[in-house]
C-alpha cells in the first residue's frame, strides 16, 4: 500500500465490513494475514491521504451481524485520525446466502451516528440484486448456494 500511495496516481478503497477481527476474518479471509490494527495502521501512515484525497471504507450492511449502533462507533472510533469516507452498502442476498440486508432505518441510523461524526457516510443505490451482479456477487447461484451452505453447517457444528 505504501508503494501505492507514493506513487500518488490511485485513490485507495478498502473492503472493511467489520470492527472486530473475528468477523472480518469470516467476511474477507484475507484479514487472517493483514488484521485490522495492521490495515488501520498502514492507512495512516498511507503516503498522500488528506481531506481532498481520504480513504475510502467500503461496509456492507449485514442483518445483526455487523450494524448495531455500537458498531457504527466502533467504527469511527477504528478510523481517527485517518481522512476517509465511508460507502455504506446495502447486502444484495442470493439464494441460500446465510446473511441478510439490514433495513433501511437501521442503515440509516448507522450512517447518521458515522455522519454526526464527521465521516462521509453514503448509502449505495442497491444495484444488480435481480442478477446477482452486486460487488463480489459475480460468481453462479449454485457456488453460491455451496458455500453458504458449508458456512452455514460450519457455524452449526454439522461435520461431513
Amino acid at each position: 500500500m505504501h508503494e501505492l500511495g507514493k506513487s500518488g496516481q490511485s485513490m485507495l478503497a478498502i473492503s472493511l465490513h467489520a470492527v472486530n477481527d473475528e468477523l472480518r476474518n469470516e467476511l474477507v479471509p484475507i484479514n487472517k494475514k493483514w488484521p485490522i490494527a495492521d490495515l488501520l495502521q498502514a492507512c495512516r501512515d498511507y503516503p498522500g491521504a488528506s481531506n481532498a484525497r481520504r480513504i475510502t471504507f467500503e461496509y456492507v450492511m449485514l442483518k445483526g451481524i455487523n450494524d448495531s449502533a455500537a458498531e457504527a462507533k466502533e467504527l469511527v472510533r477504528l478510523l481517527a485520525g485517518i481522512p476517509a469516507k465511508i460507502n455504506l452498502i446495502p447486502f444484495n442476498p442470493w439464494p441460500g446466502s446465510p446473511y441478510e440486508c439490514s433495513s433501511w432505518k437501521k442503515i440509516e441510523a448507522f450512517a447518521e451516528i458515522v455522519n454526526k461524526a464527521g465521516y462521509a457516510s453514503p448509502i449505495r443505490t442497491p444495484r444488480g440484486r435481480d442478477i446477482y451482479a452486486a460487488c463480489g456477487q459475480l460468481k453462479s447461484a449454485s457456488v453460491k448456494k455451496r458455500a453458504s451452505e458449508e458456512l452455514r453447517e460450519r457455524r452449526q457444528g454439522v461435520v461431513k
